[in-house]
């Protein structure tokens, strides 16, 4: 592998509920005038995924909790949106000021359980993350195939991370492909065995191709085309995520 291509699926229409998402991008792929093609790694918002999913909500429905209410309160908060969170979240893993950093019911650590309000669709909504994030991309994936495209399928989601600032794309979930590209038993040209190296490429991918997807864009969804991943259909995120046992910092 010399090169990767990476390129946005342009012109997807608006998601709702029931849009069958793989025939969306295998049209909006064609028209754009870059079909995809076997080997692909598509790389799918989250979002449009949720929006497919009815993960939405409107604050309007929801009756806060007054744990919601008094902490809104206190941090300028809407108290429906706190309650949202709080109702995402398996634990609270860092309650500090106005962020809160939640576990999710899936074991993701993030803020705010993923709940986002930005291109929800229409004011006074709420997105949340897929219920499983690798059943999604399954769904997703099996639409290619049967349409006779073999690609991989990252369903991905912006995260901040630990000692850095920023917040870059990461994979939430995984279909066709190994999310972690291990090197351990390996041998370096020196010699070196390899003991803890084990690149999570599911991320690396995930975060290049928010490159050419953006916030603003309205491009949800990216192709990368040249890299050589394994076919696993049994693959899912969760070697990806650490345990509580091995995590130093909760």
């Amino acid at each position: 592998m010399s090169a990767l291509q990476i390129f946005g699926v342009a012109g997807l229409p608006e998601i709702l509920e029931g849009t069958d998402l793989a025939t969306a991008i295998i049209a909006a792929a064609v028209t754009s005038g870059s079909p995809l093609a076997d080997g692909d790694v598509v790389v799918v918002t989250s979002k449009i995924v949720s929006k497919a999913e009815g993960r939405t909500i409107e604050l309007a429905d929801i009756e806060p909790s007054p744990f919601a209410i008094e902490w809104s309160t206190t941090w300028d908060k809407d108290p429906a949106v706190t309650e949202i969170v709080l109702r995402e979240a398996k634990r609270i893993v860092r309650q500090l000021g106005p962020i809160l950093i939640t576990e999710t019911h899936h074991g993701f650590v993030c803020a705010n359980s993923g709940v986002d309000q930005s291109s929800s669709g229409a004011h006074g909504r709420a997105v949340l993350l897929p219920v499983d994030p690798d059943a999604s991309a399954r769904i997703i994936r099996a639409g290619f195939v049967d349409a006779g495209v073999d690609a991989a399928v990252i369903v991905s989601d912006t995260f901040g991370r630990a000692w850095r600032e920023g917040q870059t794309d990461i994979a939430i979930g995984i279909a066709g492909m190994q999310p972690i590209l291990s090197y351990i038993g390996q041998v370096d040209p020196h010699g070196h065995e390899f003991k803890v190296q084990a690149l999570c490429t599911a991320d690396e991918l995930a975060g290049a191709a928010e490159l050419v997807k953006g916030n603003l864009s309205r491009v949800p969804v990216a192709v990368i085309r040249g890299y050589a991943w394994e076919r696993d259909d049994e693959a899912t995120i969760a070697p990806v995520l650490r345990d509580q046992s091995r995590d130093l910092f909760r």
